[in-house]
Protein backbone atom coordinates (compact mmCIF):
# COMPACT_ATOMS: atom_id res chain seq x y z
CA UNK A 1 0.00 0.00 0.00
CA UNK A 2 1.45 3.36 -0.98
CA UNK A 3 1.81 5.95 1.75
CA UNK A 4 1.07 9.50 0.64
CA UNK A 5 4.15 11.71 0.83
CA UNK A 6 3.97 14.70 3.13
CA UNK A 7 6.00 17.57 1.60
CA UNK A 8 6.63 19.05 5.04
CA UNK A 9 8.05 15.70 6.21
CA UNK A 10 10.47 15.70 3.29
CA UNK A 11 11.56 19.26 4.15
CA UNK A 12 12.15 18.30 7.80
CA UNK A 13 14.14 15.20 6.83
CA UNK A 14 16.23 17.24 4.37
CA UNK A 15 16.88 19.89 7.01
CA UNK A 16 17.88 17.32 9.62
CA UNK A 17 20.17 15.54 7.17
CA UNK A 18 22.00 18.78 6.41
CA UNK A 19 22.69 19.72 10.05
CA UNK A 20 26.22 19.22 11.30
CA UNK A 21 26.45 16.38 13.77
CA UNK A 22 28.39 17.22 16.91
CA UNK A 23 30.76 14.71 18.45
CA UNK A 24 31.55 13.10 15.11
CA UNK A 25 34.58 10.85 14.98
CA UNK A 26 36.61 11.98 11.97
CA UNK A 27 37.20 9.59 9.08
CA UNK A 28 40.59 8.64 7.68
CA UNK A 29 42.56 5.75 9.17
CA UNK A 30 41.74 5.34 12.82
CA UNK A 31 39.57 7.54 14.94
CA UNK A 32 41.42 9.49 17.63
CA UNK A 33 42.45 7.74 20.84
CA UNK A 34 40.24 9.96 23.01
CA UNK A 35 36.49 9.88 22.77
CA UNK A 36 35.10 13.13 21.38
CA UNK A 37 32.52 13.77 24.13
CA UNK A 38 33.79 11.40 26.77
CA UNK A 39 30.62 9.45 26.12
CA UNK A 40 30.24 5.76 26.85
CA UNK A 41 27.83 5.57 23.91
CA UNK A 42 28.76 5.39 20.24
CA UNK A 43 26.45 5.80 17.26
CA UNK A 44 28.04 4.11 14.24
CA UNK A 45 26.13 4.19 10.98
CA UNK A 46 26.25 3.68 7.24
CA UNK A 47 23.88 5.65 5.02
CA UNK A 48 23.60 5.93 1.26
CA UNK A 49 20.63 8.23 0.76
CA UNK A 50 20.63 10.07 4.10
CA UNK A 51 17.70 8.31 5.80
CA UNK A 52 19.89 6.36 8.23
CA UNK A 53 22.06 9.44 8.79
CA UNK A 54 19.03 11.38 10.03
CA UNK A 55 18.18 8.66 12.55
CA UNK A 56 21.85 8.49 13.63
CA UNK A 57 21.89 12.23 14.25
CA UNK A 58 18.75 12.10 16.36
CA UNK A 59 20.19 9.28 18.51
CA UNK A 60 23.52 11.07 18.82
CA UNK A 61 21.87 14.28 19.98
CA UNK A 62 19.53 12.48 22.40
CA UNK A 63 22.40 10.76 24.24
CA UNK A 64 25.26 13.19 23.65
CA UNK A 65 26.96 10.19 22.07
CA UNK A 66 29.99 10.03 19.84
CA UNK A 67 29.22 9.58 16.16
CA UNK A 68 31.08 7.55 13.55
CA UNK A 69 30.09 7.28 9.90
CA UNK A 70 30.99 3.90 8.47
CA UNK A 71 32.36 4.39 4.97
CA UNK A 72 33.99 2.01 2.53
CA UNK A 73 37.55 2.90 1.47
CA UNK A 74 36.29 2.96 -2.11
CA UNK A 75 32.90 4.70 -2.21
CA UNK A 76 29.92 2.95 -3.73
CA UNK A 77 28.85 4.32 -7.13
CA UNK A 78 26.60 7.37 -7.16
CA UNK A 79 24.19 5.65 -9.54
CA UNK A 80 21.62 3.64 -7.57
CA UNK A 81 21.43 0.56 -9.81
CA UNK A 82 25.23 0.31 -10.01
CA UNK A 83 25.36 0.36 -6.20
CA UNK A 84 22.70 -2.35 -6.02
CA UNK A 85 24.70 -4.56 -8.39
CA UNK A 86 27.99 -4.01 -6.56
CA UNK A 87 26.36 -4.76 -3.20
CA UNK A 88 24.77 -7.93 -4.63
CA UNK A 89 28.14 -9.14 -5.89
CA UNK A 90 29.82 -8.37 -2.55
CA UNK A 91 27.06 -10.19 -0.68
CA UNK A 92 27.09 -13.24 -2.98
CA UNK A 93 30.90 -13.51 -2.87
CA UNK A 94 31.18 -12.84 0.86
CA UNK A 95 33.30 -9.73 0.26
CA UNK A 96 33.83 -7.37 3.16
CA UNK A 97 34.98 -4.10 1.58
CA UNK A 98 37.85 -2.21 3.19
CA UNK A 99 36.81 0.63 5.49
CA UNK A 100 37.91 4.24 5.17
CA UNK A 101 38.47 4.34 8.95
CA UNK A 102 38.15 2.22 12.07
CA UNK A 103 37.65 3.12 15.73
CA UNK A 104 40.81 2.54 17.77
CA UNK A 105 38.96 3.20 21.05
CA UNK A 106 36.01 0.87 20.50
CA UNK A 107 36.81 -0.85 23.81
CA UNK A 108 35.96 2.37 25.71
CA UNK A 109 32.29 2.32 24.67
CA UNK A 110 29.66 0.47 26.69
CA UNK A 111 26.80 0.88 24.21
CA UNK A 112 26.95 0.92 20.41
CA UNK A 113 24.00 1.96 18.29
CA UNK A 114 24.60 0.48 14.83
CA UNK A 115 22.65 1.96 11.92
CA UNK A 116 22.29 0.81 8.35
CA UNK A 117 19.81 0.46 5.49
CA UNK A 118 18.65 -2.92 4.23
CA UNK A 119 20.35 -3.84 0.97
CA UNK A 120 19.24 -6.98 -0.86
CA UNK A 121 17.16 -8.06 2.15
CA UNK A 122 20.15 -7.97 4.52
CA UNK A 123 22.81 -5.72 6.08
CA UNK A 124 25.14 -4.02 3.57
CA UNK A 125 28.55 -5.68 3.12
CA UNK A 126 30.24 -2.64 4.68
CA UNK A 127 28.40 -3.42 7.95
CA UNK A 128 29.93 -6.90 7.97
CA UNK A 129 33.29 -5.17 7.47
CA UNK A 130 32.67 -2.88 10.44
CA UNK A 131 31.61 -5.76 12.69
CA UNK A 132 34.54 -7.98 11.74
CA UNK A 133 37.05 -5.17 12.40
CA UNK A 134 35.67 -4.10 15.79
CA UNK A 135 35.38 -6.34 18.85
CA UNK A 136 32.00 -5.64 20.43
CA UNK A 137 32.28 -8.38 23.06
CA UNK A 138 30.37 -7.47 26.21
CA UNK A 139 28.95 -4.29 24.70
CA UNK A 140 25.27 -3.49 24.42
CA UNK A 141 24.58 -3.44 20.67
CA UNK A 142 21.40 -1.77 19.44
CA UNK A 143 20.75 -1.82 15.69
CA UNK A 144 18.65 0.84 13.99
CA UNK A 145 17.60 -0.09 10.50
CA UNK A 146 15.96 1.71 7.60
CA UNK A 147 14.41 -0.17 4.72
CA UNK A 148 12.48 0.34 1.53
CA UNK A 149 9.53 -1.92 2.33
CA UNK A 150 11.27 -5.27 2.77
CA UNK A 151 11.60 -5.17 6.53
CA UNK A 152 14.54 -6.46 8.53
CA UNK A 153 15.40 -9.33 6.19
CA UNK A 154 18.31 -11.43 7.48
CA UNK A 155 20.17 -8.45 8.92
CA UNK A 156 19.60 -9.38 12.59
CA UNK A 157 21.08 -12.83 11.98
CA UNK A 158 24.07 -11.21 10.23
CA UNK A 159 24.69 -8.84 13.16
CA UNK A 160 24.30 -11.69 15.69
CA UNK A 161 26.74 -13.87 13.72
CA UNK A 162 29.30 -11.09 13.27
CA UNK A 163 29.14 -9.88 16.92
CA UNK A 164 28.40 -13.09 18.84
CA UNK A 165 29.69 -11.84 22.20
CA UNK A 166 27.74 -8.55 22.14
CA UNK A 167 24.55 -8.07 24.13
CA UNK A 168 22.32 -7.67 21.07
CA UNK A 169 19.15 -5.70 21.82
CA UNK A 170 15.90 -5.31 19.88
CA UNK A 171 16.39 -3.12 16.84
CA UNK A 172 14.59 0.04 15.79
CA UNK A 173 13.13 -0.51 12.31
CA UNK A 174 11.79 2.19 10.02
CA UNK A 175 10.58 2.18 6.43
CA UNK A 176 12.26 4.98 4.51
CA UNK A 177 11.90 4.15 0.85
CA UNK A 178 11.86 7.52 -0.87
CA UNK A 179 14.76 6.67 -3.17
CA UNK A 180 13.19 3.47 -4.47
CA UNK A 181 9.75 5.09 -4.80
CA UNK A 182 11.25 8.03 -6.69
CA UNK A 183 13.05 5.72 -9.11
CA UNK A 184 9.91 3.63 -9.70
CA UNK A 185 7.67 6.68 -10.23
CA UNK A 186 10.10 8.32 -12.66
CA UNK A 187 10.50 5.08 -14.61
CA UNK A 188 6.72 4.66 -14.80
CA UNK A 189 6.34 8.23 -16.00
CA UNK A 190 9.05 7.75 -18.61
CA UNK A 191 7.39 4.56 -19.85
CA UNK A 192 4.09 6.43 -20.29
CA UNK A 193 5.88 9.32 -22.03
CA UNK A 194 7.29 7.14 -24.81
Amino acid sequence: MAVPQDPSRRAVVAALASLPLGGAVPAGGEAPENRMNGSATLVAYFSRSGNTRVVAGLIQRAFGADLFEIQPAVPYPDEYLATVEQARQERDRGIEPALEATIATIRSYETVYLGFPIWGETAPPVIRSFLSRHDLSGKTLIPFVTHGGYGLGSSRAVVARMAPEANLQKEFLMQADQERQTMERVNQWLQRSR
